[in-house]
């Protein structure tokens, strides 16, 4: 299953934007807190669609915290390079937000 719930502090919000039919997307990256001192940071990319993707765009910014539920898939990043492991990207399709910690 590829279900998820994670809290994460909001690096960027990329904007919305709008598709033919009406459709909104708003896409945010997004970085899991960190519990070791260690120097590696996990950064996601977070896809919220529909009316909640509204809210997301007007209210979230930078270095707010936020808990998300949502469905996890892995994609490949498009490179002129030979396709090995380390050309994917984890990506979240978001169903559900709640603020946590909201900076403004």
């Amino acid at each position: 299953m590829n279900y998820v719930i994670f809290t994460v502090k909001v690096i960027k919000n990329s904007g919305q934007s709008f598709f033919s039919d009406g459709t909104s997307l708003t896409e945010l990256t997004v970085q899991l807190p960190q519990v070791r001192k260690n120097n590696s940071k996990v950064i996601l990319q977070v896809s919220i669609w529909g009316k909640l993707s509204y809210d997301v765009a007007k209210y979230y910014q930078p270095d707010d915290y936020i808990i998300i539920e949502g469905y996890i898939s892995i994609k490949n990043i498009d490179t002129d390079r030979v396709v090995n492991s380390l050309n994917k990207q984890v990506e979240i399709s978001v169903f559900k937000l709640y603020p946590l910690f909201l900076k403004s």
